[in-house]
């Protein structure tokens, strides 16, 4: 059985979050987390918090072991962007985007 939790418009850039969601993909559940509270990057905080919303919804909605718990996929993908300007030289303007990403944690109960 498949749990799923998705956090969405999370304003942080997808490839800061990838680089830590590579990091703990092929990783067990303990390991997982272990390495997400040593990891130093802005986006560990955000994938620590979506995994424990992820083990709660498996153990209080699922009614599942935590032991028997795997990670199955982790997707990042884009957000809605915000669109900013900065003022330049000679009433110019550099747009730039506020990124922002989307997080879905599946995780798997062994039988």
């Amino acid at each position: 059985m498949e749990i799923i939790a998705i956090n969405r418009a999370i304003r942080i850039s997808p490839r800061k979050v990838r680089l830590v969601a590579d990091s703990i993909r092929n990783l067990s559940l303990e390991k997982a987390l272990s390495v997400l509270d040593m990891t130093q990057k802005r986006g560990s905080s955000v994938l620590k918090a979506l995994f424990k919303n992820a083990i709660a919804n498996a153990v209080n909605n699922a009614k599942k072991n935590r032991d028997s718990l795997t990670i199955k996929k982790i997707e990042v993908w884009d957000g809605p962007a915000i669109k900013r300007f900065h003022p330049s030289t000679r009433g110019r303007v550099h747009p730039y985007k506020k990124r922002s990403s989307h997080i879905k944690i599946v995780l798997e109960a062994k039988e």
